[in-house]
């Protein structure tokens, strides 16, 4: 057998990692160039590295606290102030 010199996969533009086949033009990793990411029921352990919460989530991190405050924007919120106990 010949000796093996060439790269099949290159470094994928979406997800970073070395599983962009050069000659199919797809991702083997996130199935780049197609709209949604590859995932698979037979891969759960998979889906679980890949899934929300996973990364940085800039905005989805605090959606949970403004929808708690009705997501008020310009405006200062209202003094809470403790009830006195009046004896």
């Amino acid at each position: 057998m010949k000796k093996r010199h060439t790269k099949s996969h290159t470094l994928c533009r979406r997800c970073g990692v070395r599983a962009f086949h050069r000659q199919h033009k797809t991702c083997a990793q996130c199935g780049y160039p197609a709209a949604k990411l590859r995932s698979y029921e037979w891969g759960q352990k998979a889906k679980r590295r890949k899934t929300t919460g996973t990364g940085r989530m800039r905005t989805l991190r605090h959606v949970s606290r403004k929808f708690k405050n009705g997501f008020r924007e310009n405006t200062v919120a209202k003094k809470r102030t403790r009830p006195t106990a009046e004896a």
